[in-house]
């Protein structure tokens, strides 16, 4: 999970960040990611299942940004 988040994560907040522009990015299907993401964190660490947490506080990270992203360059 954790090199699919960097695949799929990082060149959309690279993209987003560099040209200062997130039109492209849906403001709901980031705020049910996020929010998806951050319940399976919290699954995992109910759980202490060490893969689960690393994988999901790192996609985490990189949705939020490119949320947060969105939410400045409205």
């Amino acid at each position: 999970m954790c090199q699919h988040a960097l695949t799929a994560f990082i060149p959309q907040a690279w993209l987003t960040w560099r040209c200062k522009r997130a039109e492209g990015v849906s403001l709901g299907m980031y705020l049910i990611l996020v929010s998806g993401v951050l319940m399976w964190l919290l699954y995992g660490l109910m759980l202490g299942a060490l893969p689960v947490i690393i994988a999901n506080i790192v996609t985490l990270i990189l949705a939020s940004f490119i949320l947060v992203m969105k939410l400045l360059y409205k």
